[in-house]
């Protein structure tokens, strides 16, 4: 089974009604597509880009804008002005019903934001990335995984197997909408990360991450091809974006989006 048919892929329209950011200037400008986190903070959702979260090292729109980026944020079902849609509970009950999962239906909508952003003529549309922590690096590790027309991936204190977790009751931690039934039995998170390549991905870890435990990062890193990959690891940090994990991921995005 490939991993599109694990999430129902399938083309998208664009998806309208998200922040948009852009420096100033007509561009063309190189983009990211910031996929906000969970946190349990479902009030927050897109306008984790413009006001930050206690995961974030500040917000990192106005971050992401100074380094010459566009950026484009959009609500998960169920976060921000979508809450009116349902609980995650009933919504992801609603979805397994229907023989679906809350996390694809996630995705679906991720690839509609996609659409959208590269379809404003101040984007670039060769040079959109993705960008996430926690929740939002599982979704853009995803689209970039399967869409080929996102051009790289930061994903921040996310990536790692599910197997391993598992084992030791670790995928506890993680909410219902992190569920893609049927995934282990075509591969695991670092497998469909590793689709990635060889286009640019930048992971970082937190050695203090409960949610990102050492056997399961480590099992999916393995899987990993090194074309293209940098991996940050700040062995003190926990489940939270720090301002080295911050630097070094600008620093990776400038030096791809030129590339590009």
């Amino acid at each position: 089974m490939r991993f599109e048919e694990l999430v129902g892929w399938a083309p998208a329209e664009p998806l309208a009604g998200g922040v948009l950011l852009c420096p100033d200037g007509p561009g063309p400008f190189p983009a990211v597509l910031y996929c906000h986190a969970h946190g349990g903070e479902y009030g927050l959702g897109k306008r984790e880009l413009t006001e930050g979260a206690w995961w974030t090292s500040g917000p990192p729109g106005p971050a992401l804008v100074a380094a010459g980026f566009a950026v484009y944020c959009i609500d998960m079902p169920g976060f921000g002005a979508r809450q009116g849609e349902g609980s995650e509970e009933a919504l992801s009950l609603a979805e397994a019903w229907h023989g679906r999962s809350l996390f694809a239906r996630m995705l679906a909508d991720q690839r509609g934001a996609f659409e959208h952003l590269a379809t404003d003529p101040r984007v670039d549309a060769a040079r959109i990335f993705t960008w996430g922590a926690s929740m939002g690096a599982g979704l853009g590790t995803w689209l970039a995984a399967l869409e080929p027309r996102v051009a790289g991936a930061v994903s921040l204190i996310m990536l790692a197997d599910i197997a391993p977790m598992i084992e030791t009751g670790a995928h506890a931690r993680h909410g219902p909408w992190y569920t893609a039934p049927g995934l282990l039995g075509a591969g695991d998170q670092g497998d469909v990360a590793a689709r990635i390549a060889p286009r640019p991905l930048f992971v970082a870890h937190g050695g203090q991450d409960a949610l990102t435990p050492q056997a399961a990062r480590e099992a999916a890193l393995a899987k990993l091809p090194p074309e293209g990959l940098t991996h940050f690891f700040q062995p003190e940090a926990g489940h939270a974006e720090t301002a080295e994990m911050r630097e070094a991921a600008l620093a990776f995005l400038k030096t791809h989006a030129h590339k590009s």
